[in-house]
């Protein structure tokens, strides 16, 4: 953004799209960052959603190509490869933009870095920004090799491991609020008394044209592309590579995926009323209120936005985890997920895939594992009646080695049972190799005389 020109960070969450009536004036207290980069109060500002005149002008493929150049060299242009295995699974050829290889593991610092070189070539000193993952990050990193002040407002209930990592880039934490709203109500109040220029997610002109990068990156690695499918929070994202694959490929199509149980932008833009849920395992794009100019530019730009399940997220990460040997965040397997849940729209098409975070919490990533290997059938829960007289857990126990499974754990259950009292239930937990292995290791069983049978 050239020096002198001011940056719109609005407080969207005054603002319902599905409520405010077509021709309602609405008030909106919004924070202008000055050229030289101090919060101050601003001017009432009034956004009429009918009209779109009153929104500040979109960004074009000019504020994307400058975010580029001043993004060389500053973070890595990630890898964009084509994935054979999930091309075969899905039915089209898939090509993965490895974002979770960025320094801070997501392509929020494409959106942060760029913002932050606005403000600091235009003196900033300081930046404030609410987060409780990766734009916290990306903030805190780019503002410490710039030499700029961060300080991150975080709700109290943020993973402990994401608050580290952020003052381990040398930003000032403040946890304040149970809610993102209330985190960004604080942050906004510490902008104006501190003098500190307030960093929008998403609803911000550089911060759009930084993350619009990335389907520049991608077009250049495979121009052919027929369709780039990106996952949608706040916005930011897809609003920015949608116009820069716009202007780049007319005929592009831009597909934008939420989860069902956060489906706000797809409620803004398509008028439905999905019911909201209150978690995710895809945190990084569980957005209750999409954002003003974000929402502008995907209802003009973006083709088509589907919505996803937990169930599919789970699976996407997982597959990415042990076909493309990744570690990707729910939010980031968004993409597949829709490969997934709605093969038709996307067969025999050239798809690119963003993946665009890779911050999960460890025991988030074990429970993915361990619930995919139950559904897979690699890990099974088995029943077995026998005889309680000596010898008989052992021969179980032989029976199924010689089937060539492996006993996780093996529970031997005599008083809470409907079985005759000289009888017994062996639950086991078993390891696989999958569904035919686990049916042939019941047949063994069955075979040696005892009762077997799965639970789920």
């Amino acid at each position: 953004m050239a020096a002198g020109s001011r940056s719109h960070c609005i407080d969207t969450g005054t603002l319902d799209h599905r409520t405010t009536p077509r021709y309602e004036k609405v008030k909106l207290e919004a924070t202008i960052t000055q050229s030289f980069g101090f919060g101050k109060p601003a001017d009432t500002k009034y956004l009429d959603v009918a009209n779109p005149s009153t929104i500040p002008p979109m960004i074009g493929i000019e504020a994307i190509e400058r975010a580029a150049e001043r993004l060389r060299g500053q973070l890595l242009d990630t890898p964009c490869v084509e994935s054979r295995t999930l091309s075969e699974i899905v039915g089209a050829q898939v090509f993965l933009k490895f974002e979770n290889l960025q320094f801070t593991a997501s392509f929020k610092e494409r959106g942060a870095c760029n913002k932050l070189v606005d403000l600091s070539e235009g003196g900033a000193h300081g930046v404030i920004a609410m987060s409780a993952g990766n734009h916290a990050q990306g903030v805190a990193y780019h503002a410490q090799r710039l030499g700029l002040r961060a300080t991150i407002v975080m709700p109290r209930f943020t993973p402990g491991v994401k608050i580290e990592r952020t003052r381990g880039f040398g930003a000032e934490v403040v946890l304040h609020g149970d809610t993102l709203d209330a985190a960004r109500a604080h942050a906004l109040a510490l902008a104006e008394r501190e003098g500190l220029a307030f960093v929008h997610p998403y609803d911000d002109e550089a911060i759009i044209a930084g993350q619009g990068t990335v389907a520049l990156e991608m077009l250049d690695a495979v121009p052919d592309l027929d369709v780039l499918v990106v996952s949608v929070g706040g916005g930011g994202l897809i609003a920015g590579m949608a116009i820069a694959a716009k202007a780049r490929k007319p005929d592009i199509r831009i597909v934008g995926v939420q989860t069902s149980r956060f489906p706000a932008m797809v409620n803004a833009v398509q008028g439905t009323h999905h019911p909201q849920g209150t978690s995710t395992i895809a945190e990084g794009i569980a957005v209750g209120t999409p954002g003003v100019l974000t929402r502008e530019i995907i209802a003009r730009e973006v083709d088509d936005l589907l919505l996803v399940d937990e169930g599919d997220i789970e699976q996407a990460v997982l597959m990415l985890l042990e076909i493309e040997k990744t570690l990707v965040e729910g939010a980031g397997a968004a993409g597949l997920a829709a490969l997934i849940r709605h093969p038709e729209q996307f067969r025999g098409q050239r798809v690119g895939l963003v993946l665009s975070g890779g911050n999960i919490d460890p025991l988030l990533l074990a429970a993915i594992i361990e619930r995919g290997m139950v559904r897979a059938g690699r890990l099974a829960r088995v029943r077995v009646s026998a005889r309680d007289v000596p010898g008989s857990l052992a021969h179980i126990t032989a029976t199924v080695a010689e089937a060539g499974a492996n006993i996780d754990e093996v529970h031997h259950q005599r008083a809470f049972t409907m079985l005759a009292a000289q009888n017994v239930d062996v639950e086991l937990v078993l390891q696989t190799r999958g569904r035919e292995h686990l049916a042939a290791v019941l047949e063994a069983l069955r075979g040696a005389g005892f009762e077997a049978v799965e639970q789920r």
